[in-house]
């Protein structure tokens, strides 16, 4: 038996065949003549040089070499099927998990407004997330071990083409520091005071050097960096504690947890602007389950009352 030689057509009667198990019903499920699946099936016996189905009871089962087929087979019909075939997504009745990778930031954001949009309405519905080392994003997605990854792309190169991206939101920096800390009355932090200050930042993808850093060293200038951490908790909670100060999301200071404990002082030095954006994979482009999901998330920070920011840039792929 050689590819080149044999009818695609067959596949369909042998798919037809291993789901229904009968003749009968197969040739009815192909709106086909019960002597015609039976000339399909003769043929596609002497192609694989196998019986594939003996007759048991009214009906047929297959053979070893059946089973053996019916995994790539049944999974190569069932992908082309569903590319050439309209599908839609319904949330209301569907059964779906999806993965997201983002930080402790970004998951404090999205996910309460997923699961309360989306609780009641779509309950069959699962969201999980997974750490987000920014760094990995091509390779989380590549390596189809999430679903989309919600984040800042650091990586000096661009992403790569198979990587699509959609921006949800800019990110509003300030100085982070305790309330009542001496540097938050107004005009104590200046220039010098804030570089000597004792600081904390956050290094998701365990880099020596976080990013404002680097935006400091371009000028020329270093501060008194003293920890990194790879949660925006753990450095709330440092700083709550200590005289430690942060260059961090101003909305931060927001949060339940540590409502009225902190506030935001404008830094001497603005931290470069950062964009909140949704990654995905080619792959997944036209596929409805992922489509809605993307459809949501735009939406949730599309609209004005929900925004952290003002809506940014069109998507780009």
């Amino acid at each position: 038996m050689s590819f080149r030689t044999l009818d695609l057509n067959l596949l369909k009667v042998f798919e037809a065949l291993m789901t229904e198990g009968a003749v009968t019903r197969a040739a009815t499920k192909l709106s086909l003549t019960q002597p015609a699946v039976s000339n399909a099936l003769s043929r596609l016996r002497e192609a694989f040089g196998d019986p594939l189905f003996v007759r048991h009871g009214a009906g047929v089962r297959p053979t070893q070499r059946a089973m053996a087929l019916w995994g790539p087979v049944g999974e190569s019909l069932t992908r082309i099927r569903s590319a050439l075939d309209e599908e839609t997504f319904s949330p209301e009745s569907a059964q779906a998990s999806f993965s997201l990778s983002m930080s402790d930031y970004v998951a404090g954001i999205v996910m309460p407004r997923l699961v309360t949009r989306f609780g009641e309405s779509a309950p069959g519905i699962q969201f999980h997330t997974v750490p987000n080392i920014l760094l990995d994003v091509p390779v989380l997605l590549e390596g189809n071990r999430v679903d989309c990854v919600i984040g800042v792309y650091v990586n000096e190169t661009l992403p790569p083409a198979y990587v699509c991206s959609r921006s949800l939101w800019s990110v509003d920096y300030g100085c982070v520091m305790r309330r009542g800390h001496p540097l938050s009355a107004p005009g104590q932090l200046t220039a010098r005071r804030f570089l000597n200050a004792r600081h904390v930042d956050i290094s998701l993808a365990g880099q020596t050097q976080p990013s404002f850093d680097s935006f400091l060293a371009s000028r020329g200038l270093k501060r008194n960096l003293v920890a990194t951490v790879n949660h925006y908790t753990v450095a709330l909670d440092m700083i709550r504690a200590s005289a430690l100060i942060g260059v961090l999301p101003r909305d931060l200071c927001d949060r339940a947890h540590v409502a009225g404990d902190l506030v935001s002082v404008r830094a001497p030095f603005e931290a470069p602007e950062r964009v909140i954006s949704l990654y995905w994979h080619q792959r997944n482009e036209t596929v409805p389950a992922h489509r809605w999901l993307r459809e949501q998330l735009v939406d949730m920070f599309a609209s004005p009352q929900l925004a952290v920011a003002p809506h940014s840039a069109p998507r780009r792929s």
